[in-house]
């Protein structure tokens, strides 16, 4: 009985960490895509920016 309370504590500590590092990925993952998204609109804008001050036509 003691090593079936000693391996069910080992799994689920090992299972908390599983998930603590599952939860740090999709952080991750989130903020990595939000950072992306920022830089691609500001990096469309720049471009917006550009092409109107130089006068030139979107074609």
């Amino acid at each position: 009985m003691t090593n079936l309370i000693l391996f069910v504590n080992a799994f689920l500590s090992y299972l908390l960490l599983f998930l603590f590092i599952i939860a740090l990925v999709i952080v991750a993952c989130v903020i990595g895509v939000k950072w992306r998204k920022s830089k691609d609109a500001k990096a469309a804008a720049e471009t917006a920016a550009e092409s109107t001050a130089e006068g030139g036509t979107t074609a």
